[in-house]
């Protein structure tokens, strides 16, 4: 009996991952050529950036996935600020374009470019390929994105640097907090559960379910001016910690495979 219950959810979970499957091609070369054309004619790419964050909220909503978001009054309008966030799940880049206020860009993977229409749209966004295969590469990216935020464009991270399959943080990446010290604006811990029961990172399966998103205060390079860059990560690490559970919302159960 509880092995046919436990074949027919996973049945229904794969039938969901399909459903989402179908909705994630169709909608991200349309959007994706909508980006393009967007930010030919507007240079600053607002509208464009309104379309990805509409892919996004649809996204979100094909998949039934209901989100709550905390701290957002952490966030001054008009401020730069490089949001650093835990990764656990596809759908936490979903989340953050859905959610965070005003305009910004990202630090991603080189592979991600390399896709058809997509990567295209990535690049007309302004947002930065960092190849972790080349150190030289990824410090150049580094530099760039740096640069970008002293510009006053915000900026994404994910500063783990992978979509992890742990329980626990995985250590941080030095390199975004170098960048991050020499651009000057604040850093915003940002703490994402939900996302990994709902679609693991390799998964086909989708079990629709709740996501939580916490926003915690910034945390003010200046602050550690003079001081290892370590107590710096430390800071934004714990922040992130301090809200991050990675048994919600269900519990410590086995995830979908």
């Amino acid at each position: 009996m509880h092995n046919a219950m436990n074949g027919n959810r996973q049945g229904l979970w794969l039938a969901h991952g399909l459903w989402f499957t179908f909705w994630l091609i169709l909608l991200t070369p349309i959007a994706g050529v909508m980006v393009i054309l967007f930010s030919l004619l507007d240079p600053r790419a607002t509208l464009a950036r309104k379309v990805g964050r509409l892919w996004a909220q649809l996204l979100l909503q094909i998949t039934h996935t209901p989100l709550t978001v905390e701290g957002l009054e952490h966030l001054i309008p008009g401020q730069t600020y490089v949001f650093a966030a835990n990764h656990r799940s596809q759908f936490d880049i979903f989340v953050l374009m859905a959610t965070l206020p005003g305009e910004f860009g990202w630090v991603a993977k080189k592979s991600l470019f390399q896709i058809p229409i997509f990567g295209q749209a990535m690049t007309s966004l302004g947002n930065i390929s960092i190849d972790r295969s080349s150190l030289k590469d990824a410090i150049k990216s580094l530099n760039q994105a740096a640069t970008l935020v002293q510009r006053g464009f915000s900026l994404i991270v994910f500063p783990e640097g992978t979509r992890a399959t742990t329980r626990e943080l995985l250590p941080f990446k030095k390199g975004v907090f170098i960048m991050a010290l020499k651009a000057g604006q604040p850093v915003v811990p940002i703490s994402i559960n939900g996302t990994m029961a709902i679609q693991p990172r390799g998964s086909l399966h989708l079990r629709p379910g709740p996501v939580k998103m916490v926003i915690s205060p910034p945390v003010d390079p200046a602050d550690f001016k003079g001081r290892p860059k370590e107590e710096f990560m430390a800071a934004v690490y714990q922040a992130i910690a301090d809200h991050f559970d990675p048994d919600f919302p269900y519990g410590p159960v086995k995830l979908h495979a």
